[in-house]
């Protein structure tokens, strides 16, 4: 657990109750002046006391060194040593098969679930020795020699102002006198008790966080079972809706009035939507469960966007909007899952189309040397998102309220799904956006799908470098 530059920082004694609540203070100080939030400050000043308080308690006392360990991942330590009885029953203690009426064995159990490194050793007649480490966030200041230094300083400097041990060390006759002993005595078995108290709440606050944890990826692999069942279900009748329409429109089984053709074509539209909506829930459920499979191939940007406008013109009603799909060099090639970015790419074409009332839209693509991937990249004219919604457009069912928003028909999937998508692909995909002045998404996609590489199946083929 330690390294050969380990470096301590402050030595005591575990010697009265009182040490007990002076070693917690001087924990959560210490795991403050190196970077800690307060709630690790308050993890480590949690299962530092619990321990403390069974050297104590069980030994009579011990000693507490606090180091810090060097090296590629630092770590804050604290070592609590006693020379009391030991453990001998220490392997059931770990395994929470012994129960003990004092509760030592729940104390040992939840110290180790709150810090991040745990050593015990102990044995019949040899003390024992609990090392309890929380490695140090990265964000924290260097621990360089002068760091060291002005940390001892601080600890030097504020030093805990604790009545009892001043009038100890002054004079022995004055602690003796038994009314002040007792009353100082009844308020530190007062804190002492409520302090274990709260020790032990806190350590079943978290096993009750993680008991919940385990409970929410239960409920989220029901959820993701639940949507892809029911997806399933929906698409028998949907394409039974499907077929039985494009028999109408065929007039197969006669002639249809104006009115008729009208109404069965609403009946197509609501089919269609819904099975949009339906193919959305389908891949978000295969995503999360962690089910869905990419179809790696190598195939041409430049027919892939040409297969995009073929595709996507037919959705611009308007003579006011036009869509431009600028050429892409020949010679680019992509090794992924070309139904998939397809996929993506005209989710935000269709995205653009609903927001966008006069102007263009326009999809591009360029390829980065450096980053060894494609940005494709769909600009539009239209309404634009406000700064505030940004990163709610890619939560799931979420809609930005505006009357264009209102008027077009969305389930708040798309954007969510793209996402994922795209992460699925090994890439990204974020948004750039001004209120009044339109939107750019860019989804940016390896040029070889991280799933491909050191395999047999990656492509021999290089990309001209633009």
């Amino acid at each position: 657990m330690t390294s050969h530059v380990d470096t301590l920082l402050l030595r005591a004694d575990i010697r009265h109750e009182q040490d007990v609540v002076l070693i917690r203070q001087r924990a959560r100080h210490i795991a403050m002046l190196l970077g800690f939030d307060s709630q690790d400050q308050t993890r480590v000043a949690t299962s530092v006391s619990e321990i403390a308080r069974n050297a104590f308690e069980y030994a009579g006392g011990g000693r507490v060194g606090f180091l810090v360990s060097g090296g590629e991942r630092p770590a804050y330590l604290i070592r609590i040593a006693d020379d009391g009885p030991g453990i001998t029953n220490i392997d059931a203690v770990l395994e929470g098969r012994y129960e003990s009426p004092t509760g030592m064995g729940l104390g040992l159990l939840g110290a180790r679930r709150l810090v991040d490194l745990f050593d015990i050793r102990t044995g019949s007649g040899s003390g024992t020795i609990v090392t309890l480490g929380k490695r140090i966030p990265p964000g924290a200041v260097p621990l360089t020699e002068a760091r060291h230094a002005e940390i001892a300083r601080q600890l030097l400097a504020a030093a805990p102002h604790d009545p009892v041990a001043e009038l100890q060390s002054r004079n022995h006759e004055l602690l003796r006198a038994l009314d002040e002993l007792r009353a100082r005595q009844n308020e530190i078995e007062r804190l002492n008790a409520e302090l274990a108290e709260t020790n032990r709440g806190v350590l079943a606050l978290y096993s009750e966080l993680d008991d919940r944890a385990v409970q929410l990826s239960h409920i989220s692999e029901l959820k993701s079972r639940f949507l892809s069942g029911i997806s399933h279900e929906l698409r028998t009748p949907l394409n039974a809706i499907h077929n039985l329409t494009r028999l109408l429109l065929d007039r197969l089984d006669g002639e249809l009035s104006e009115e008729q053709e009208r109404q069965v074509r609403m009946i197509r539209s609501a089919a269609t939507t819904l099975t949009e909506m339906v193919n959305d829930l389908l891949d978000l459920a295969r995503i999360e469960a962690g089910k869905s499979v990419l179809r790696l191939s190598e195939f041409s940007v430049a027919e892939l966007l040409g297969t995009i406008r073929g595709m996507l013109r037919p959705l611009i009603t308007s003579d006011a909007v036009a869509l431009v799909v600028d050429p892409a060099d020949p010679a680019w090639r992509l090794y992924s899952d070309e139904g998939r970015v397809s996929q993506v790419l005209r989710n935000l074409v269709s995205n653009a189309v609903k927001f966008t009332e006069h102007g263009e839209i326009r999809l591009t693509a360029e390829y980065d040397a450096a980053e060894d991937a494609f940005i494709f990249a769909v600009r539009d004219t239209g309404i634009g998102i406000a700064q505030e919604h940004m990163e709610t457009i890619f939560e799931e069912y979420a809609q930005v309220d505006s009357l264009l928003q209102r008027r077009a028909t969305g389930t708040g999937l798309g954007l969510p799904l793209s996402r994922k998508l795209a992460a699925l692909l090994g890439g990204t995909l974020r948004a750039e956006s001004e209120p009044g002045k339109g939107s750019t998404f860019l989804l940016v996609v390896p040029r070889v799908c991280p799933d491909a590489v050191d395999t047999e199946e990656q492509p021999r083929t290089e990309v001209e470098r633009v």
